[in-house]
């Protein structure tokens, strides 16, 4: 397929899984991409592995929490490429899961510091991208949520409650620029294999109380972005889609 021919689209969190499985699946469909995080050494060698299959890939390297750093990042995409077509956020605070706990007990710098890269973050990439969709005629931004925003939890309360806020961001996204072209939507993911859980007993447990024959793959991801983000997705705007296996059935 070759729904994303020359476009220019920004992942936004790259390094790994969902995010470096989607910047090669858009690649394969013949966008231009632009690979962000926070180190060079990994969105390198996913660049690496696009460019050795004929497509295009940029790397930079950006500060979630920054504004300037989200500014100069989503710039660069309009200087290499002449412009923006998409951009995918898929950032998260992942390293506060052993002190993120309920709404009693969770330090409030914990919950701070999730709001500033899982919310406040995604805040700064919608501020900067809009404004070149806009300009390009119109465009897509793709929001990563997770099932744990839509379902009770007894504990991970700062991210639970981050994830759940994107919803009211790409909504507004979504209907205040929607009729100049720009569309917002959600990819929300059930537990997604990785190299870190793969092979963790725990998976078993989890399958079995998943509506599905196995679980998730970063692929699965990849995919359902790429949809959205070409004209495949034109008349969807301001939906969460949630690629979990049906986890989630709302």
């Amino acid at each position: 397929m070759n729904r994303l021919r020359d476009k220019a689209i920004l992942i936004a969190g790259a390094s790994a899984n969902i995010g470096a499985a989607t910047a090669i699946r858009l690649a394969e469909e013949g966008a231009r991409v632009m690979l962000g995080a926070r180190s060079p050494d990994r969105i390198g060698a996913v660049a690496d592995q696009i460019r050795a299959k004929g497509g295009q890939a940029e790397t930079v390297c950006f500060d979630a929490t920054d504004d300037a750093s989200i500014k100069a990042m989503v710039g660069q995409v309009a200087d290499r490429f002449g412009g923006l077509d998409g951009m995918f956020v898929n950032m998260a605070e992942l390293t506060l899961h052993k002190v993120d706990t309920d709404a009693v007990s969770v330090p409030l710098e914990v919950f701070d510091k999730a709001v500033a890269v899982n919310l406040r973050g995604h805040l700064l990439c919608a501020r900067h991208a809009v404004p070149l969709l806009v300009e390009r005629g119109g465009g897509a931004i793709v929001f990563t949520s997770s099932s744990a925003a839509f379902m009770g939890r007894d504990r991970g309360i700062s991210y639970t409650v981050t994830k759940h806020a994107l919803t009211a961001l790409m909504r507004h996204v979504a209907t205040t620029w929607g009729k100049q072209g720009v569309r917002a939507n959600i990819v929300s993911p059930g537990l997604v294999l990785s190299e870190k859980n793969r092979n963790h007993p725990e998976m078993e447990k989890v399958l079995a109380n998943t509506p599905s024959p196995r679980l998730g793959e970063p692929e699965d991801l990849a995919a359902a972005v790429a949809m959205l983000m070409s004209s495949d997705g034109e008349w969807i705007n301001g939906q969460i889609l949630c690629v979990d296996g049906g986890v989630v059935m709302r």
